[in-house]
């Protein structure tokens, strides 16, 4: 079963653990990302993020990284569910979930997940900042860290 789900809606955590445990797999690793207070570029505190995408092509992104999860580690499940719009700090942003047979596939593939989406999913951030709003650049540590899945 593969889940991928873009919206501005919050993240039921427990209802999306629920939907893939209950296949009698023997391992699911999952990685839930928070909007942070305070974003490693300093300054005060964020106030709000925002997430744009571009529809169709954002959802299709996150399904071939999916798709791609699912055949390599021979996932017997996986999920993406990714926020859109704006969002406070402590709010849920993304949820990756990969189910396997065993442990370290499960916990590789969801690894793997979320070191690809940060590079390779179609996703534009901007940050308020004291009333202000910037566009957030990559990271270079995003990249890095996408690259060792080649």
């Amino acid at each position: 079963m593969i889940r991928v789900v873009v919206s501005p809606d919050p993240i039921d955590v427990a209802a999306e653990l629920a939907a893939v445990e209950a296949g009698g797999i023997g391992a699911v690793a999952s990685f839930t990302g928070l909007v942070r207070a305070d974003a490693d570029t300093g300054g005060g505190g964020v106030e709000t993020l925002e997430l744009e995408h571009y529809p169709g092509a954002t959802e299709a992104a996150l399904t071939r990284l999916v798709q791609e999860a699912t055949a390599r580690w021979s996932l017997a499940a996986a999920t993406v569910v990714h926020r859109v719009g704006p969002m406070r700090a402590g709010e849920r942003i993304v949820l990756v979930v990969a189910a396997a047979a065993h442990r370290t596939a499960a916990l590789d593939a969801c690894h793997y997940l979320i070191d690809r989406l940060k590079t390779d999913a179609p996703f534009w951030k901007r940050e308020t900042r004291g009333g202000e709003s910037r566009w957030v650049e990559a990271r270079a540590g995003d990249d890095a860290a996408a690259a060792r899945w080649r």
